[in-house]
């Protein structure tokens, strides 16, 4: 139902105060759409794979978790001195919660980098794909518009409010973060 590498194994341990964890997924030879998170290039995908992508995040927002990508503090703290938008109500949906396209092959469909999935902002992955699509305004286009039924909901909004700020706050340290931030300040003067 969610097109990702098989799982192989796992293994936790503790050291010094902090618990680790190690997981060895099955090799994946389809490349990745992009090479970076942020899209530089038009991305000609097969309207399959859109179609893939849907049913995967319809099918991992339903999955029930303990596991965060983002807490509600976070949210209520950052996203107000990020944006200047208090967050209203939060609406929580599993998610990726590293939805790039560097974590995307194609033409064929694989969800790649799964250490960070969990409870998230409903359509934050939504979001997090549009975001990081800004550069290429075609792609982003077709992103806002597959998702739109998600995006375009005020608990969607969160979503967006969110992976705003998550870009912004790391766009002083991450150099490709640096290079999307005033898309995303323009974006914000939309939302």
């Amino acid at each position: 139902m969610v097109p990702r590498p098989r799982l192989l194994g796992l293994g936790d341990w503790s050291a010094d105060g902090w618990d680790y964890r190690a997981e060895h997924y099955e090799f994946v030879t389809a490349p990745p759409v992009a090479r970076s998170p942020v899209l530089r290039h038009p991305a000609d995908l097969p309207d399959a794979w859109w179609q893939g992508l849907h049913q995967a995040l319809e099918h991992l927002a339903l999955v029930r978790t303990g596991r965060q990508v983002v807490r509600e503090q976070y949210i209520r703290c950052r996203v107000p001195e990020f944006t200047g938008v208090a967050p209203g109500e939060i609406t929580w949906a599993t998610a990726h919660g590293d939805l790039h396209w560097a974590n995307l092959t194609g033409p064929a469909l694989t969800l790649l980098d799964w250490e960070g999935w969990g409870t998230a902002p409903l359509g934050y992955d939504a979001a997090h794909l549009y975001l990081h699509s800004l550069p290429v305004p075609d792609v982003a286009g077709r992103v806002r518009e597959e998702f739109a039924h998600v995006l375009d909901t005020p608990a969607g909004r969160i979503g967006e409010l969110t992976a705003c700020t998550e870009i912004l706050q790391a766009a002083p340290r991450v150099p490709f973060y640096a290079d999307l931030a005033d898309k995303v300040r323009q974006r914000l003067g939309r939302l």
